[in-house]
């Protein structure tokens, strides 16, 4: 069937002709399943040129399998030997695990092979191991550099140019270097890997074994890894100046850089130095910055680049989920966490991965949500590492889930504690939702951005989502505890200490997800521990982080109409009208919110607290039911840049928007008095710190102008590499970089 139908595109033995791509050995066959082939047969591919052929099902399944069977990876085909024995040889007078890393064990000098027998054929297998100098695989041509300086480098050339190369050493570090640097450089003629002296049978078992070896499975968990490197605890917590080693850069939360090397004087000349595409339509991902190297974002895949360059290390990905709803099911992720070798990812389907810093491999997948599968349960948020563990939360909190906040171990991924943000019913707390919301839904509380952490005190604070129904009250009477919130929990144990409520009873969709930052500061003529928060509601609250007492609540817009400020019991002072009914009744903030999710920053230096507010209303209808509509904008929104004095609340300056107050670009503010944000039109901007003077700007494609969901969606960082700072920001479907000439 296959000769009468195919051959005369692909060839009689499927290598391929002028009028159609090689389908033995072909990798992109090889990640089908028989399912998706069986489609791409029966549909075409009608923009490649291939018609569709729409066969009876049993000589479609046979075609289907044959083409399979083509690339068919080296674990279904059976290879022989003795695998234990194989393993055995690999780990032991076998060497291999000196140079590969297989599911944790071993080290990552070259590739990793814990999925080789699913990524490669017996044949591809059996040509690296026996005659490794015959094909080396791409990014491991060994190289020796010698710089400038005099010093010398030998390695792999993991990427590149004319113009760079980026060398991983033998011992996993990586040496990002500019042509200029290199005084002379010569490629290896053969692999680093020798030919095995295994005998005939000693081979055969590792082939074998290699040829076994499938990867991590979903919830898998290897053995501990026992390799070292890469960022301890202690640089997170206290990070270099040119590092970014967290969303926020700084572990508590706030977007503030000592960087100066870009300032007031000289921010005119900033240019763009490279850009960065990920096939995604628009991006949320903060970039995170160790040593050089960049980790990125897209739905469900992490790049690690040349922070200096722009260029690819290495990639990972995995298919997108097509079960989840809500915000996973857009692509949405805002990042990764770092710690020692591992780099930690939520998927949009709510699974915490742990990837190897040198080769991306995946080393253990958890599942985070446990028991009956809920769809409504999902990821978008970069998890935080903190000591040797790793905190994550789950978005869902629109569609109805039970939230909750947990805590992984760095080294395996099994789960170390967790806090559930609502009660189930008949528990403590419940008596906070009077009705059926909590055993229909679960009640919300969705744990979906990413907290801070105080090392000082050991406290992780985290805001906690809406309740659900979002907009309907009517069964889940009370305050609804712990949602629209901020939880101060024991980083070890999970254990809450305080907790402070924003908005009690919630009928607004005004979370508490904003970011609780931690600031030391000299408050009101004492010295204290304070958690700065622009919430959602309208209100900019400063905590004593010690204990949750409020210090100051006062308001950051002028359209606010639901509460006439913050009692000293610290619960609002509401006002008539705001509540949704049936008809629609305005309020003010929109369902928006005066602040969101985008970051916020303080300066040490100039003592203001820099927020892009939203000032906008809507009609609010009541829903029948758990139904969430649309809410009716009023009159268009304006979104204001503002700077706050944290003693008073009051603001000291502000830069109205022109826009269609559609955008959701955060802050930066650095220790060269500038300000960085993403303008409502589009637009990267700088502004004086202190004034609030406009610097300089660039257009970008963050518009909504393209369409809806162009604008800006993701908040701008700042780093070192080689000596000279850089500014970059997620725009649309692109990673900016800007630098000095």
């Amino acid at each position: 069937m296959f000769a009468a139908r195919c051959s005369v595109c692909h060839g009689t033995d499927a290598h391929g002709t002028e009028r159609g791509p090689n389908l033995a050995n072909n990798r992109r066959v090889r990640t089908l399943s028989l399912e998706a082939l069986r489609t791409v047969i029966r549909s075409g591919i009608p923009d490649a040129g291939m018609p569709a052929f729409p066969l009876p099902a049993a000589e479609l399944q046979a075609v289907a399998a044959f083409v399979r069977s083509l690339s068919a990876p080296a674990a279904e085909a059976g290879a022989p030997g003795d695998r234990r024995a194989g393993e055995r040889y690999f780990f032991t007078e076998g060497g291999c695990a000196g140079c590969h890393m297989v599911l944790g064990r071993g080290r990552a000098v070259g590739p990793d092979l814990s999925s080789a027998g699913r990524e490669m054929t017996f044949d591809e297998i059996r040509a690296a191991v026996l005659q490794p100098s015959e094909k080396i695989k791409p990014g491991y041509e060994v190289v020796r550099v010698r710089l400038r300086d005099g010093s010398s480098l030998r390695g792999f050339a993991r990427n590149r140019s004319r113009y760079n190369l980026q060398l991983q050493d033998l011992a996993g570090r990586f040496h990002l270097l500019e042509q200029a640097e290199i005084a002379e450089l010569t490629r290896e003629p053969t692999s680093l890997m020798p030919v095995p002296g295994c005998a005939r049978e000693g081979c055969r078992d590792l082939l074998a074994y290699v040829s076994s070896l499938t990867g991590v499975e979903g919830g898998g968990r290897p053995a501990p890894m026992q390799s070292a490197g890469g960022s301890a605890f202690d640089r997170i917590a206290h990070p270099a100046p040119g590092d970014w080693p967290t969303y926020h850069g700084q572990i508590g939360g706030n977007r503030y850089s000592v960087l100066d090397q870009i300032n007031t004087s000289n921010v005119r000349n900033l240019m763009l130095k490279w850009v960065f595409p990920i096939n995604h339509f628009v991006l949320e991902v903060t970039p995170v910055v160790v040593d050089g190297v960049m980790y990125v974002t897209g739905p469900n895949q992490v790049f690690a680049l040349d922070a200096r360059a722009g260029r690819t290390i290495w990639h990972y990905g995995r298919e997108r989920s097509k079960e989840v709803t809500g915000d996973p099911a857009k692509g949405t992720n805002r990042g990764v966490a770092v710690l020692g070798d591992r780099v930690f990812l939520v998927t949009d389907d709510a699974h915490l991965i742990a990837l190897h810093r040198v080769t991306g491999q995946l080393l253990w997948d958890t599942v985070m949500p446990e028991g009956p599968k809920n769809n409504n349960y999902g990821g978008t948020s970069a998890p935080l590492a903190v000591k040797d563990l790793v905190i994550a939360g789950v978005a869902g909190g629109d569609q109805g889930i039970r939230g909750f906040l947990a805590a992984y171990r760095a080294d395996t991924g099994q789960r170390v504690w967790r806090f559930w943000t609502t009660p189930q019913p008949g528990e403590p707390l419940a008596d906070t939702w009077k009705g059926t919301a909590l055993a229909r839904y679960g009640g919300g509380g969705a744990t979906w951005m990413t907290g801070t952490y105080d090392p000082e005190t050991n406290t992780l604070f985290w805001g906690v989502g809406n309740p659900y129904p979002a907009l309907n009250g009517d069964e889940r009477r009370g305050d609804n505890l712990y949602t629209a919130s901020v939880l101060a929990l024991d980083a070890d144990s999970g254990a809450l200490k305080w907790y402070y409520q924003f908005s009690p009873h919630d009928t607004h969709d005004w979370d508490g997800g904003q970011t609780p930052m931690v600031v030391d500061r000299r408050y009101r003529g004492q010295e204290r521990k304070l958690l700065l928060q622009a919430n959602r509601n309208g209100f900019f609250y400063v905590l004593d982080r010690t204990n949750g007492r409020l210090l100051l609540a006062e308001k950051f817009v002028d359209r606010l109409n639901w509460a006439s400020g913050i009692g000293p019991d610290g619960r609002p002072i509401l006002l008539p009208g705001a509540e949704p009914t049936r008809e629609g009744a305005v309020a003010c903030p929109s369902v928006l919110g005066a602040a969101n999710w985008p970051s916020v920053s303080f300066n040490p230096s100039t003592g203001l607290f820099y927020v892009m507010a939203l000032e906008a209303c809507m009609v609010y209808v009541k829903p029948p039911g758990a139904w969430n509509p649309r809410s009716i904008a009023v009159e268009p929104g304006q979104k204001v840049l503002r700077a706050l004095d944290i003693e008073t609340g009051k603001r000291v300056w502000e830069l109205p928007q022109i826009g269609p107050a559609d955008s959701w670009g955060g802050v930066l503010s650095t220790g060269g008095g500038v300000v960085w944000f993403g303008e409502d039109s589009g637009a990267f901007a700088a502004a004086d710190a202190r004034s609030g003077q406009d610097l300089w700007h660039i257009q970008t494609n963050a518009s909504t102008e393209l369409g809806d969901g162009h604008s800006w969606r993701a908040s701008p960082m700042t780093f070192l590499a080689g000596g000279k700072q850089y500014v970059a920001v997620a725009a649309g479907p692109n990673i900016l970089c800007f630098g000095l000439p």
